[in-house]
């Protein structure tokens, strides 16, 4: 059984139809890129996974396809695209807010919550200023400790949207690494990219996206296929075998 899958689903913006019969399985162990041009279709995939925009068709999380808010928070982390903290808060209660979907409300931290939150901010490097406001941090800084909160929750299922946006080179490579030891933990993990050098090197797995259909999916070779490229991309690769797999840098077509 895959942790999340996804059969027949269609959704839409008003009259505008923005899915159109996505079928798709995310299994545990692995990190699956979704990829595709801007307006594809990919932050929608997320936001009707997680129940906030209605669709047609079937998803099963964890084999079912009935959840409550609070019990599928706590079965799918979700970093979204969009994500951002200006507040005077200190980056430390940021995180601990992943901690929510397994505490009663105003229920204090309990010794599991510490350490989870202390984990997951050494693991996205931000310990150094876990005991900083977020409003004086750096966009990158934010980003991980966003990041951070996400991992706190150790949900089965990570979903996360255009994470690497912010961050410097060095810690996208950090942020890439996270997910693949999270896929070892078990977990399903589900990232958007636009890089597709990322993409196909840290990735299991790669669904592209084009005009809110499913336009190629499997190992980023089979899917980044020179055709899948031109078409969806209007580039063609350069492809070359790096020390941890392959990479595929781009050019205009």
């Amino acid at each position: 059984m895959s942790p999340l899958s996804l059969n027949g689903v269609s959704a839409a913006y008003g009259a505008r139809k923005v899915l159109h019969d996505v079928s798709v399985r995310f299994e545990a162990g692995q990190v699956t890129g979704l990829v595709g041009p801007n307006g594809a279709g990919k932050t929608t995939l997320l936001r009707v996974v997680l129940g906030f925009l209605e669709a047609e068709g079937e998803i099963a999380v964890l084999g079912q396809t009935h959840w409550s808010r609070e019990a599928l928070a706590r079965t799918i982390a979700y970093l979204p695209q969009s994500a951002e903290a200006h507040w005077p808060i200190l980056a430390k209660k940021l995180v601990a807010l992943g901690r929510m979907p397994h505490r009663a409300a105003f229920a204090p931290l309990s010794a599991e919550d510490e350490e989870a939150i202390t984990a997951a901010l050494d693991r996205c490097d931000a310990g150094l200023f876990a005991e900083r406001r977020m409003d004086e941090l750096s966009a990158g800084e934010r980003a991980r400790v966003l990041f951070a909160r996400a991992l706190a929750t150790k949900a089965p299922i990570l979903m996360t949207d255009e994470p690497a946006a912010h961050l410097d080179p060095a810690h996208q490579l950090r942020l890439m690494e996270l997910l693949r030891e999270e896929a070892k933990r078990g977990v399903a993990v589900i990232v958007t990219l636009h890089d597709l050098a990322l993409a196909s090197r840290f990735c299991d797995r790669l669904v592209v996206l084009r005009g809110g259909r499913v336009a190629a999916q499997g190992a980023p070779g089979e899917a980044l296929s020179d055709g899948v490229l031109a078409e969806t991309f209007g580039v063609s690769a350069v492809r070359m075998e790096g020390a941890t797999g392959p990479i595929i840098p781009w050019q205009r077509l």
